[in-house]
């Protein structure tokens, strides 16, 4: 699994680097799991592991003996521990683990003409409709609302606390998105977005701006942002005088649309879901 490491750190009275207190026994692990999962009983800890493809059993029971993991916040080392996947919170090197099968984590290539909702009384397209067309039923909450107009990536989550950190502004998730603008660009364009374009409803800014191409009357241009407000790209750009004609989100957090179709949906990896955890704090 990728991350980085938050292995334990020798210190002062603690010789291998688990507080003392804060090691694991099976009896600790008994309060933690004391509820059980779907089949009626805890799991083996290396096993929930293997089965949420963190690695074999075998390299699972490396990583825990190593003191690699950490249930609830305290490293576990012994090979007999049992938790329930369901409420347990797992993370192995750092980076958190997902245990709960009943999680959806998706993807979505939002095309232009096409509501962020996921139903619409006047029968507009909705992403609903994309999603129904792939067959996925279950209800979600999206995170960053793109406007009619705009096209991109948007995330789909049934994971409440992950979805509310990632729109929340405090949390500051970068938002990468692509702008075509009348072309040329002026050089002082960047410096009035990063230093603030005051609006309607406050000051934004940009965290960061970059000319991606110019071509003739064009220009392509890379903003990124970490605020959701209404709008909020097309507006500024419009404010300093530079109408967007196409915007295209390509990027939440470290989750990129890469070359994904316009209109499709796929699962985000485990590598990306530790990433998102990671950037909210969870």
């Amino acid at each position: 699994m990728a991350g980085g490491g938050a292995r334990g750190q020798a210190g002062d009275g603690d010789r291998d680097g688990v507080p003392d207190g804060a090691r694991a026994t099976d009896d600790v692990i008994n309060v933690i799991g004391d509820s059980t999962d779907s089949a009626g009983e805890p799991v083996r800890l290396q096993k929930v592991l293997s089965a949420a493809g963190v690695a074999s059993r075998r390299k699972a029971e490396e990583m825990i003996r190593a003191g690699r993991v950490r249930v609830d916040g305290i490293v576990v080392r012994d090979m007999g521990v049992r938790i329930d996947p369901d409420r347990a919170v797992v993370h192995v090197d750092g980076d958190r683990v997902v245990l709960r099968h009943d999680l959806e984590y998706l993807a979505l290539n939002k095309m232009p003409g096409v509501l962020s909702t996921m139903s619409d009384d006047e029968g507009r397209a909705t992403i609903g409709d994309l999603l129904a067309d792939w067959g996925i039923t279950t209800r979600l909450f999206h995170v960053g609302r793109l406007d009619i107009d705009s096209e991109g990536l948007l995330l789909l989550t049934n994971d409440g606390e992950l979805a509310h950190r990632l729109t929340h502004p405090s949390f500051g998730v970068a938002k990468t998105y692509m702008a075509e603008i009348p072309g040329p660009v002026p050089r002082d364009l960047g410096r009035r977005l990063l230093r603030g374009v005051e609006l309607d409803d406050g000051l934004a800014k940009a965290d960061s701006f970059d000319v991606v191409d110019v071509l003739g009357g064009r220009a392509v241009v890379k903003v990124v942002l970490h605020e959701g407000r209404k709008r909020l790209v097309r507006r500024m750009l419009e404010a300093t005088g530079h109408p967007v004609s196409r915007l295209v989100r390509t990027q939440i957090g470290e989750v990129q649309l890469g070359h994904q179709r316009p209109g499709t949906v796929r699962r985000l990896n485990p590598v990306e879901i530790s990433r998102l955890y990671r950037a909210v704090g969870l």
